[in-house]
This record gives structure tokens, C-alpha cells and sequence, in this order.
């Protein structure tokens, strides 16, 4: 299959819009992500502004959102801004601009093929999930407005009786499309990785970043066909009155909502690791990239990342602790979930010593990097409280869960995000980012954003409930209402930081320095190629000979590396093939 060439596409629909190139998919999958990683902001910022100025008319924009209330957030709009944020962010942002940029991109040029095994399924799955997002978009627009029963759209409130009107069915039927964009592309890259790494690429020379996208696709695999069920059911019990979760229109068919909550959290616990594991296998790569060191633990990281894949498929239930389940099956969830804090630890101690006595160089890359250790610490030190269920029951549906919650997948995830666009997108579009800004883009993110999470951890042991409408109403939470207007002004800057973002990409693709092939000075096989590379990656497809931290080599004259293609170390330092001529640079 390696040999298998494919003439390259001339056609503009060809080329850019039905590519089946894997890198242009990237890109498409990029911007999706980015896109809708503006829009979830944005709701997440009117949701800000309900808890910190309850009823009071938003500035600017409120008249046009929310004329009907002159200009002020009315709980049906909160509980669909809420509702619309977790949904966007989860499946529609952070999704693509990782798994599906990312893994694109990446899996095809570390283990060195040509391309996706499935190039048609490749583009297919794209189109799917572009698809995916007019829909859930196009619900803002419908009678009666989106989506309103909560991200996790627990019946009965997403019944047709209790949330009636389109916006919700088109909810669900949206995230039906991404599961089938998402299934599609979860066994391309199982199948790519299985059958076509290159010579010598045995599964412990695969980079980390290829570990934690592969780990991920298996659960994807496995686990989206459980919610697609669930969403199906939920589809039919609206539209057709069939009563899997709610009572239905026949005689006796009194449907069971925590059936629904039970599918959705068999696949919703393994979500958080599918999201999570690639940014921990990314961050492990850059921290070794970045410290000139091998990855500490390297063997030890991609069994630590296996054996969270294994354990969680059996801990949802500690999501379902106040549900009712029996104390033993609660003590079971309990135990499991604990223990899955050990091979978690593994990796968090195993980055720690890749970076102890490194010669570290902060890049924005490894800036962002460092970003997820502090941030993936934080959330699963809070994690533990969650787990126990003594702590849980008391700290349940309070703001200290949207914390936690937050620290451990949102803010982990978008810094492993932001990391892996500042590290390979000089390979994607042939231009280096502005670093001076990029560092600029890191402190207004990571400060602002501690400040928006940490204090929801204090307010959610103090009691305050999440998705609360009007905190001021509660006498016992008037004392919290200045620590909402700091989360909301921190949440402003967070926003604004990320126009940083957006004018450094902007301005690089327009007249950035021009990338050459391996600006890292990294050992993986994408950094062989051109920046960005040719249609089939490599005009030979190259043998592997070492892992992929060959860092700190004496035995290589003026340099501390050695790349994986190379057979022995060289004599005399290689020189790197010339960055592209302005023709030849992508800039889309």
C-alpha cells in the first residue's frame, strides 16, 4: 500500500473543497473547530454576564439577541445558552480542532505513510461533520429557539412535552451526524495506524501524540455507536411518541429517563479520555522536544494511557451516584474510579521528569504544554473529591463540579489544542507564528483563565448550584455575587486574549517568516519532510531506526539530536531541505 501512488488533484473542488488529501482535511477540520470555538465562547460569555449582573440588559448586543426582554438574558435563553455552550464546545469544537485536525494531519506523517488508508472516507467524514454543524446551528434559527434540556439532555426534560418545538430534535439529530463523522474517521485512523507505519515503526517507536489519537479512535469505536442509540431513541420517543425514556403514546410503554442517563454516561466518562488522551500523548512528545531530553518513562506513558482506555469503560457510574444506585454497585464505581487515578499519576509524574534537569526552551508550544500539566494537575487533584462518594453527594450539581469539569477536560484539552497548532503549524502551512505574540496569546490566556475556574471551586464548596439563572435570589449566595463578577471580567479578558490568536495567524499566513523543514529540531518523521509537505508526503517512504526522543546525543556533531530516519549517527550535521519558494507555500 505504501507504493500505491496518486496522481495529485488539479481542480480547485478537487484540491481545496472535496480533498481527500489528509493534510487539507486538517485544515478543514481546523477551522470548523476554530469557528465553533468562537461561537461556544461567545455563549459562554452571556452566561457569564446572567451570573454576574442578573437581569440586567447585555451591552452592544443584547437588543438583537434578546429583544423580547429588552435586551435582558430570560431563563429559557440561559438554559439554551448553557445548553448550546457544552454542546459546541465538546462536540463541535474541541473535537475537531484535535481529533480531527490533528489526528489528520499527524498519524499519516509520524508513522510515515502517504496518506489515510480510506482517503474518500477521509473526506466523507469531514462533510459529515461540517453537516453536523449547520444543523445544530441552523436550531438558533427555528420556532420556539434551540436546544434547552442541558448538554447531557436528560429526559424527561428533552421530551417533546417538557422541551417541546424543533430546536431540541435537531439537537439530537446533529449530534447523531457528528457520531457517524466521528466513527468514520475513528476507524481510519485505527485502520492507518495498524497497516501502514513504516518500515522499523513498531508500536514503542510510534511518537506519544500517535499513541494518545490512536487510544482514542478505539474508544470512539467502541462507545459512539451507545450514544448514537441513545440520541436515536430519544429522536423516535420525540417525533414518533415511542416511549423508551418517556411515556409513550401505547398503552404501557411508561419509558425509564435514567436508562438514557446510563447510555449517555457509558459513553459520556470514555468521552472525556477520547478528547483528553490525545492531548496527553501531544503534550508528551513537546515536553521531550522542548527539554532536549527523551521522554521520561516513554514505554511506561503509552501503557499508563492503554490501561486508562481499559478502566474507563467501567467507571461511569460515579457520574450517577445521587441516581439511586445500590451501596455496592456505588462502592464498586467508587473503587474503580480511584484506581484509575494511579496510571493518570503515571503520566503526571512521568512529564515531570521529563522536564526535571531538561534543557528547556519556551517555545509557545511548550509554554501551552506546561499549561496542561499545571491545568490537568488542578483538575484531577479536584477529581478525587468527585470520585468518593461521601464528597460527591454534597458537592453534586454545584459550580465546584463546572470547575473541575473544566479544568480537567476544557481547559487541559484547549491548551493541548493551542500547543499542537503552535508546534506543527509551521508543517501545515509553511510559515512560522509570531513568537513574541504567541507568548503574549499564552499569559492572557492561562492567568484569565485560572481565575475563571479556580473561584468556581470555592463557590461550589460554599453551596452554590451550577446552572443557577439568578444567584442574587438566594440569600446564602449573596455573598458570592463579587467572586461572579471576577470570573465574568476574567472570562472577558480570556475572550479578548484570543483575538491575540487570531491576528498572528491571520498575519502569518499572510506574511509570515517562511517555515523551513524542522524548526524544533525534532526527530519525528513529519519533520523529514518540506514544510508543508508534497501531496504524498514523502518520495520514499523512509525506514525507522530509533524511537522518537533522540534527544541529548553527544555522539552528534553540533547538534543534540538524531531523527528517526537517520540509520547511525552522521559525521557532519545534515542540512535541512530549503523552505518553500511563495509559490510553492500553502497559505489556506
Amino acid at each position: 500500500m505504501h507504493d500505491a501512488h496518486h496522481a495529485e488533484p488539479t481542480g480547485f473542488l478537487s484540491r481545496v473543497v472535496f480533498s481527500r488529501d489528509h493534510k487539507v482535511i486538517a485544515k478543514q477540520f481546523l477551522l470548523l473547530g476554530l469557528l465553533f470555538l468562537g461561537l461556544g465562547g461567545v455563549l459562554a460569555l452571556l452566561i457569564r454576564w446572567q451570573l454576574a449582573f442578573p437581569g440586567k440588559p447585555v451591552p452592544i448586543v443584547g437588543q438583537y439577541l434578546f429583544s423580547a426582554t429588552a435586551g435582558a438574558i430570560s431563563p429559557e435563553g440561559y438554559t439554551m445558552l448553557f445548553t448550546m455552550h457544552g454542546t459546541i464546545m465538546i462536540f463541535f469544537a474541541i473535537t475537531p480542532m484535535l481529533i480531527g485536525a490533528f489526528g489528520n494531519l499527524c498519524i499519516p506523517l509520524m508513522i510515515g505513510a502517504r496518506d489515510m488508508a480510506f482517503p474518500f472516507l477521509n473526506m466523507l467524514s469531514f462533510w459529515v461533520a461540517a453537516a453536523s454543524g449547520v444543523v445544530l446551528a441552523g436550531s438558533f434559527f427555528v420556532e420556539g429557539g434551540a436546544a434547552m434540556a442541558g448538554w447531557t439532555a436528560y429526559p424527561p426534560l428533552s421530551g417533546a412535552t417538557a422541551t417541546p418545538g424543533l430546536g431540541q430534535t435537531l439537537w439530537a439529530v446533529s449530534l447523531f451526524l457528528g457520531g457517524v463523522s466521528t466513527l468514520m474517521g475513528a476507524i481510519n485512523y485505527v485502520t492507518t495506524i495498524l497497516m501502514l507505519r513504516a518500515p522499523g515503526m513498531g508500536f514503542f517507536r510510534m511518537p506519544l501524540s500517535v499513541w494518545g489519537l490512536g487510544l482514542a479512535a478505539v474508544l470512539n469505536i467502541l462507545f459512539v455507536p451507545v450514544i448514537a442509540a441513545a440520541l436515536l431513541m430519544l429522536i423516535l420517543d420525540r417525533v414518533a411518541n415511542t416511549g423508551f425514556f418517556v411515556s409513550g403514546a401505547q398503552p404501557g410503554s411508561a419509558g425509564d429517563p435514567l436508562l438514557f442517563q446510563h447510555l449517555f454516561w457509558i459513553f459520556g466518562h470514555p468521552e472525556v479520555y477520547i478528547l483528553i488522551l490525545p492531548a496527553w500523548g501531544i503534550v508528551s512528545d513537546l515536553l521531550a522536544v522542548f527539554s532536549r531530553k527523551p521522554a521520561f518513562g516513554f514505554k511506561a506513558t503509552a501503557i499508563a494511557m492503554s490501561s486508562i482506555v481499559v478502566l474507563s469503560t467501567v467507571v461511569y457510574g460515579h457520574h450517577m451516584y445521587t441516581v439511586g444506585l445500590s451501596p455496592g454497585l456505588g462502592k464498586a464505581f467508587m473503587s474503580l474510579t480511584m484506581l484509575i487515578s494511579i496510571p493518570s499519576s503515571v503520566l503526571f509524574l512521568n512529564w515531570l521528569g521529563t522536564i526535571w534537569r531538561g534543557s528547556i526552551r519556551l517555545e509557545p508550544a511548550m509554554l501551552f504544554a506546561l499549561g496542561v500539566v499545571f491545568v490537568f494537575g488542578m483538575g484531577g487533584l479536584t477529581g478525587l473529591f468527585l470520585g468518593a462518594i461521601t464528597t460527591d453527594i454534597y458537592l453534586h450539581d454545584t459550580a465546584f463540579v463546572v470547575g473541575h469539569f473544566h479544568y480537567t477536560m476544557a481547559a487541559s484539552v484547549l491548551f493541548g489544542s493551542l500547543a499542537a497548532i503552535y508546534f506543527w503549524f509551521p508543517k501545515m502551512f509553511g510559515r512560522m507564528l509570531c513568537p513574541e505574540l504567541a507568548r503574549l496569546h499564552f499569559w492572557f490566556t492561562f492567568l484569565p483563565l485560572n481565575l475563571v475556574f479556580f473561584p468556581m471551586l470555592i463557590e461550589g464548596y460554599g453551596g452554590m448550584p451550577r446552572r443557577l439563572y439568578e444567584p442574587t435570589s438566594y440569600k446564602y449566595l449573596v455573598q458570592f455575587q463579587p467572586v461572579n463578577q471576577l470570573i465574568t471580567f476574567a472570562a472577558m479578558v480570556l475572550g479578548l486574549a484570543q483575538l491575540i490568536f487570531v491576528w498572528n495567524v491571520a498575519r502569518s499566513l499572510w506574511a509570515g517568516e517562511r517555515a523551513p523543514a524542522n524548526p524544533w529540531e525534532a526527530t519525528t518523521l513529519e519533520w523529514l519532510t518540506p514544510s508543508p509537505p508534497p501531496h504524498e508526503n514523502f518520495d520514499v517512504i523512509p525506514d525507522v531506526h530509533r524511537g522518537p526522543h533522540e534527544h541529548s546525543r553527544p555522539d552528534v556533531p553540533d547538534r543534540d539530536w538524531i531523527g528517526q530516519w537517520e540509520s547511525q549517527a552522521p559525521e557532519t550535521p545534515l542540512t535541512p531541505p530549503a523552505p518553500p519558494s511563495d509559490s510553492e507555500a500553502v497559505a489556506v
